[in-house]
C-alpha cells in the first residue's frame, strides 16, 4: 500500500451544502424579482426556476433570462425585463456574500491537514471562474496548492472522464495510489477515481445522491470530515488534533 501524499477534494456538496445554498439563493432571487414588480406567486416562480436549472444545467449563466421567457406576458406588463433579471442576479450574489459557508468540520479538517506534509488539491466540475470564486468565498483557497486545482472547463476534460483524475496525478508527479479523492457523487467522483486506482472517500451527508449507486464502491464512506482522521491514520498519515 502506497502512503498517501496528496488529497483532492470535490467542491459542491463536499466542502459546502449545495442543497441548502441553492434553495436559499433561488428563493432570495425570486423574492427580489417579485419585489421589483414581477406578478407571479413565489412558489410558482421557484418551481419554474428549478425546471430551468434542470433543463439548462447549473453552469448555464442565463437562468433568469430563460425564466422570464417561460412566464405569461401579463406577469411582465409594463416592466423592463433587464431590471427584473438584474434584481434576481443581485439577490443571488448578495446571498453568496452573506451565506456561502463551508461545512464547519470540512474547514477545520482542511486547516489541520494544511499543517501536514500532504499536498491539498481540488478536482471539480464546472466553469473555472465560478468554481474558483466558490473557493475564495468559502475562505479555503489559501489551504490549497494552486498547481493542484483542476477545474473541468479549464482542463478541457469533464467528469466522469477518468482522464481528469489522471491529469491531476500526472501533473503533480504522483501515482494514483498515492492520492486520496473525496467527493459526494458515486458516479462522477468515485467511479472514475477508482478506475485509475486512487483511494476514494464518499461523503454521504446530503440527500441529492442518496439514491445514486455507482458501478464501484468507495474505499471509505464518511458522514463528516472528522471521520477522515482515522482513515488517514490507517494510511500512515497523522492529522494534528489541535493547532
Amino acid at each position: 500500500m502506497s502512503q498517501i501524499r496528496a488529497i483532492f477534494f470535490d467542491i459542491d456538496g463536499t466542502l459546502f451544502s449545495t442543497v441548502d445554498f441553492a434553495a436559499r439563493a433561488r428563493r432570495a432571487s425570486v423574492r427580489a424579482m417579485i419585489k421589483a414588480g414581477l406578478e407571479m406567486e413565489e412558489e410558482v416562480l421557484l418551481e419554474e426556476l428549478a425546471e430551468v436549472v434542470k433543463e439548462f444545467s447549473s453552469n448555464y449563466e442565463g437562468h433568469f433570462d430563460k425564466l422570464l421567457l417561460r412566464l405569461p406576458r401579463r406577469s411582465m406588463k409594463g416592466l423592463n425585463p433587464a431590471v427584473i433579471i438584474s434584481a434576481g442576479i443581485v439577490a443571488y450574489h448578495d446571498t453568496k456574500t452573506r451565506f456561502l459557508e463551508p461545512f464547519e468540520d470540512a474547514h477545520e479538517m482542511i486547516r489541520r491537514l494544511a499543517r501536514t506534509d500532504l499536498k491539498l488539491g481540488i478536482i471539480t466540475e464546472g466553469l473555472e471562474v465560478k468554481q474558483s470564486e466558490k473557493l475564495i468565498r468559502l475562505r479555503l483557497l489559501d489551504y490549497f496548492d494552486h498547481r493542484a486545482i483542476f477545474i473541468s472547463h479549464q482542463v478541457g476534460i469533464s467528469k466522469p472522464n477518468p482522464k481528469l483524475y489522471q491529469r491531476a496525478c500526472t501533473d503533480l508527479n504522483l501515482r494514483p495510489s498515492e492520492c486520496l479523492y473525496i467527493g459526494d457523487n458515486p458516479l462522477h467522483d468515485i467511479d472514475p477515481a477508482n478506475e485509475i486506482g486512487m483511494v476514494t472517500v464518499l461523503v454521504s451527508r446530503e440527500d441529492r445522491f442518496r439514491s445514486v449507486t455507482g458501478e464501484t464502491k468507495p474505499d471509505h464512506v464518511i458522514q463528516n470530515f472528522w471521520d477522515l482522521s482515522e482513515i488517514l491514520r490507517d494510511q500512515g498519515v497523522m492529522v494534528p488534533e489541535v493547532l
